[in-house]
Protein backbone atom coordinates (compact mmCIF):
# COMPACT_ATOMS: atom_id res chain seq x y z
CA UNK A 1 0.00 0.00 0.00
CA UNK A 2 2.79 2.41 0.90
CA UNK A 3 4.57 1.44 -2.31
CA UNK A 4 1.44 2.33 -4.30
CA UNK A 5 1.34 5.80 -2.72
CA UNK A 6 5.06 6.27 -3.30
CA UNK A 7 4.64 5.19 -6.93
CA UNK A 8 1.68 7.54 -7.39
CA UNK A 9 3.66 10.40 -5.83
CA UNK A 10 6.65 9.74 -8.07
CA UNK A 11 4.60 9.56 -11.28
CA UNK A 12 2.17 12.41 -10.60
CA UNK A 13 2.56 15.91 -11.89
CA UNK A 14 3.36 18.51 -9.18
CA UNK A 15 0.21 20.46 -10.03
CA UNK A 16 -1.90 17.34 -9.51
CA UNK A 17 -0.27 16.78 -6.13
CA UNK A 18 -0.95 20.43 -5.26
CA UNK A 19 -4.58 20.02 -6.27
CA UNK A 20 -4.89 16.94 -4.07
CA UNK A 21 -3.35 18.88 -1.18
CA UNK A 22 -5.85 21.74 -1.62
CA UNK A 23 -8.74 19.27 -1.80
CA UNK A 24 -7.50 17.60 1.39
CA UNK A 25 -7.53 20.95 3.20
CA UNK A 26 -11.02 21.64 1.87
CA UNK A 27 -12.22 18.24 3.07
CA UNK A 28 -10.86 18.85 6.57
CA UNK A 29 -12.42 22.35 6.64
CA UNK A 30 -15.89 21.27 5.51
CA UNK A 31 -15.97 18.45 8.04
CA UNK A 32 -14.94 20.77 10.84
CA UNK A 33 -17.54 23.39 9.84
CA UNK A 34 -20.26 20.80 9.45
CA UNK A 35 -19.81 19.05 12.77
CA UNK A 36 -19.26 22.26 14.71
CA UNK A 37 -22.31 23.96 13.19
CA UNK A 38 -24.47 20.82 13.46
CA UNK A 39 -23.68 20.44 17.16
CA UNK A 40 -24.36 24.12 17.90
CA UNK A 41 -27.56 24.24 15.82
CA UNK A 42 -28.92 21.08 17.45
CA UNK A 43 -28.24 22.55 20.88
CA UNK A 44 -29.88 25.83 19.87
CA UNK A 45 -32.92 24.04 18.41
CA UNK A 46 -33.34 22.10 21.67
CA UNK A 47 -33.35 25.34 23.68
CA UNK A 48 -35.86 26.99 21.36
CA UNK A 49 -38.08 23.88 21.43
CA UNK A 50 -38.15 23.97 25.23
CA UNK A 51 -38.97 27.66 25.20
CA UNK A 52 -41.80 27.16 22.70
CA UNK A 53 -43.23 24.32 24.77
CA UNK A 54 -43.25 26.49 27.89
CA UNK A 55 -45.09 29.26 26.02
CA UNK A 56 -47.63 26.83 24.55
CA UNK A 57 -48.22 25.14 27.91
CA UNK A 58 -49.56 28.41 29.19
CA UNK A 59 -46.78 29.65 31.39
CA UNK A 60 -46.50 32.60 28.97
CA UNK A 61 -42.97 33.08 30.09
CA UNK A 62 -40.13 32.98 27.66
CA UNK A 63 -37.11 30.98 28.74
CA UNK A 64 -34.02 32.99 29.63
CA UNK A 65 -32.08 30.79 27.20
CA UNK A 66 -34.39 31.58 24.29
CA UNK A 67 -32.96 33.76 21.56
CA UNK A 68 -35.93 36.14 21.75
CA UNK A 69 -35.29 36.85 25.42
CA UNK A 70 -32.24 38.96 24.53
CA UNK A 71 -34.38 41.19 22.35
CA UNK A 72 -37.23 41.41 24.86
CA UNK A 73 -34.85 42.62 27.58
CA UNK A 74 -33.80 45.53 25.39
CA UNK A 75 -37.34 46.69 24.57
CA UNK A 76 -40.18 47.98 26.71
CA UNK A 77 -42.95 46.63 24.49
CA UNK A 78 -43.59 43.73 22.17
CA UNK A 79 -43.89 44.46 18.47
CA UNK A 80 -43.83 42.53 15.25
CA UNK A 81 -40.87 44.63 14.11
CA UNK A 82 -38.85 43.62 17.16
CA UNK A 83 -39.56 39.95 16.55
CA UNK A 84 -38.75 40.32 12.84
CA UNK A 85 -35.42 41.84 13.76
CA UNK A 86 -34.75 38.94 16.14
CA UNK A 87 -35.65 36.45 13.41
CA UNK A 88 -33.31 38.09 10.91
CA UNK A 89 -30.49 38.13 13.46
CA UNK A 90 -31.08 34.47 14.32
CA UNK A 91 -31.15 33.49 10.65
CA UNK A 92 -27.88 35.30 10.06
CA UNK A 93 -26.29 33.51 13.01
CA UNK A 94 -27.73 30.11 12.06
CA UNK A 95 -26.51 30.21 8.47
CA UNK A 96 -22.86 30.92 9.24
CA UNK A 97 -20.60 28.62 7.27
CA UNK A 98 -23.13 27.84 4.56
CA UNK A 99 -21.47 30.13 2.03
CA UNK A 100 -18.13 28.35 2.41
CA UNK A 101 -19.79 24.95 1.99
CA UNK A 102 -21.59 26.21 -1.10
CA UNK A 103 -18.40 27.58 -2.64
CA UNK A 104 -16.51 24.36 -1.94
CA UNK A 105 -19.34 22.25 -3.37
CA UNK A 106 -19.39 24.23 -6.59
CA UNK A 107 -15.64 24.70 -7.14
CA UNK A 108 -13.97 21.44 -6.09
CA UNK A 109 -15.02 19.48 -9.20
CA UNK A 110 -13.33 22.16 -11.31
CA UNK A 111 -10.23 22.16 -9.12
CA UNK A 112 -10.02 18.39 -9.54
CA UNK A 113 -10.58 18.70 -13.28
CA UNK A 114 -7.75 21.24 -13.47
CA UNK A 115 -5.40 18.74 -11.85
CA UNK A 116 -6.54 16.07 -14.29
CA UNK A 117 -5.99 18.25 -17.34
CA UNK A 118 -2.49 19.25 -16.24
CA UNK A 119 -1.62 15.63 -15.53
CA UNK A 120 -2.93 14.47 -18.91
CA UNK A 121 -0.88 17.18 -20.60
CA UNK A 122 2.17 15.76 -18.83
CA UNK A 123 1.21 12.30 -20.04
CA UNK A 124 1.06 13.49 -23.64
CA UNK A 125 4.51 15.01 -23.23
CA UNK A 126 5.85 11.62 -22.13
CA UNK A 127 4.14 9.88 -25.06
CA UNK A 128 6.30 11.81 -27.50
CA UNK A 129 9.45 10.70 -25.69
CA UNK A 130 8.66 7.00 -25.28
CA UNK A 131 8.37 4.03 -27.59
CA UNK A 132 5.62 2.12 -25.75
CA UNK A 133 2.72 4.59 -25.77
CA UNK A 134 -0.16 2.43 -24.56
CA UNK A 135 1.23 1.77 -21.09
CA UNK A 136 2.12 5.46 -20.67
CA UNK A 137 -1.39 6.55 -21.70
CA UNK A 138 -3.13 4.07 -19.40
CA UNK A 139 -0.94 4.87 -16.40
CA UNK A 140 -1.01 8.62 -16.97
CA UNK A 141 -4.75 8.89 -17.45
CA UNK A 142 -5.56 6.67 -14.48
CA UNK A 143 -3.29 8.75 -12.23
CA UNK A 144 -4.77 11.96 -13.64
CA UNK A 145 -8.34 10.91 -12.96
CA UNK A 146 -7.57 10.65 -9.24
CA UNK A 147 -7.73 14.46 -9.07
CA UNK A 148 -11.18 14.58 -10.70
CA UNK A 149 -12.49 11.82 -8.47
CA UNK A 150 -11.14 13.63 -5.41
CA UNK A 151 -12.81 16.89 -6.46
CA UNK A 152 -16.14 15.17 -6.94
CA UNK A 153 -15.75 13.33 -3.62
CA UNK A 154 -15.20 16.58 -1.69
CA UNK A 155 -18.05 18.30 -3.57
CA UNK A 156 -20.52 15.56 -2.63
CA UNK A 157 -19.77 15.98 1.07
CA UNK A 158 -19.79 19.80 0.89
CA UNK A 159 -23.15 19.84 -0.90
CA UNK A 160 -24.70 17.32 1.49
CA UNK A 161 -23.43 19.21 4.53
CA UNK A 162 -24.74 22.47 3.07
CA UNK A 163 -28.22 21.00 2.63
CA UNK A 164 -28.33 19.49 6.13
CA UNK A 165 -27.26 22.75 7.80
CA UNK A 166 -29.64 24.76 5.63
CA UNK A 167 -32.52 22.56 6.79
CA UNK A 168 -31.49 22.91 10.44
CA UNK A 169 -31.35 26.71 10.02
CA UNK A 170 -34.83 26.68 8.51
CA UNK A 171 -36.12 24.59 11.43
CA UNK A 172 -34.59 27.02 13.91
CA UNK A 173 -36.11 30.03 12.15
CA UNK A 174 -39.50 28.36 12.27
CA UNK A 175 -39.23 27.79 16.02
CA UNK A 176 -38.31 31.41 16.63
CA UNK A 177 -41.17 32.58 14.41
CA UNK A 178 -43.63 30.36 16.31
CA UNK A 179 -42.46 31.75 19.65
CA UNK A 180 -42.82 35.34 18.47
CA UNK A 181 -46.30 34.66 17.04
CA UNK A 182 -47.38 32.97 20.28
CA UNK A 183 -46.12 35.87 22.39
CA UNK A 184 -47.73 38.47 20.11
CA UNK A 185 -51.06 36.65 20.13
CA UNK A 186 -51.11 36.62 23.92
CA UNK A 187 -49.90 40.21 24.19
CA UNK A 188 -47.34 39.23 26.81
Amino acid sequence: MIEAFADFYAKSHPVTLGVLLVLSFYFIAINWIFYYRLFSLNQWITQENQSLESILMGTSRLSDHAYLSHFLKSSASLSKELFDLALYAATKEATKGLMFLSVVASTTPFIGLFGTVVSILGTFKHIGQASSTMSIIAGGVSDALVATASGIFVAIFAYTYHQVLKRKSYELSGLIRMQSDALLSRGV
